[in-house]
């Protein structure tokens, strides 16, 4: 008689680690890259948004109920994947040969290269202290990773906010610096 074994998974703390990885991969691969830069963007955008919706959705309401956070680590979190989340958008809305596209993706890089450090050095061992099933939770979390990947994640409040907008062409930033005039002499 044999039985199917369920796959091995990997609790929610080495998953995220092991998504983090990743994205660095894509980041420095970015770096080096000539013109290959808009399917490692387009990969980094994928693997970065089903990453920040199992953290949003599963790992940090696991931690707010148990993990003592006066230091407001997971509110600074929720911040940060919201200024990763706006450049996320923007960046769809781009196609890549606008003067900003590649310094939009250079910042988002720097930002969430930020927010790793910190959930690494800082969250992580603090979540490890609790009581938390993270063998549980990380199957929880592979099971919703699966399930974005085939169905795709959903328009999030910032890409609707985006989408309202009307962001077509170059970036926000250089269209407000173009708007700015101000006179050399008085």
């Amino acid at each position: 008689m044999t039985s199917k074994a369920k796959p091995q998974t990997q609790n929610a703390i080495s998953l995220l680690k092991s998504d983090h990885d990743k994205v660095k991969e894509l980041f420095d691969k970015f770096e080096k890259a000539g013109k290959a830069k808009g399917k490692i963007v387009s990969e980094a955008i994928h693997e970065l948004k089903i990453h920040a919706t199992i953290e949003e959705a599963l790992f940090y309401p696991a931690l707010r109920q148990i993990m003592d956070d006066k230091e407001g680590l997971l509110e600074e979190a929720d911040e940060e994947h919201h200024v990763v989340k706006v450049l996320i958008a923007e960046l769809e809305k781009m196609t890549g040969h606008e003067d900003h596209w590649e310094a939009k993706f250079s910042v988002l890089s720097e930002n969430v290269r930020h927010h790793i450090k910190e959930e690494e050095g800082e969250m992580f061992p603090k979540a490890r202290k609790t009581n938390i099933d993270f063998q549980a939770l990380g199957e929880r979390m592979v099971e919703m990773k699966a399930r974005l990947k085939k169905d795709g994640v959903p328009p999030d409040a910032e890409s609707k906010m985006v989408e309202k907008s009307g962001l077509r062409g170059d970036s926000p930033a250089k269209k407000a610096h173009e708007s700015i005039q101000v006179p050399l002499k008085s």
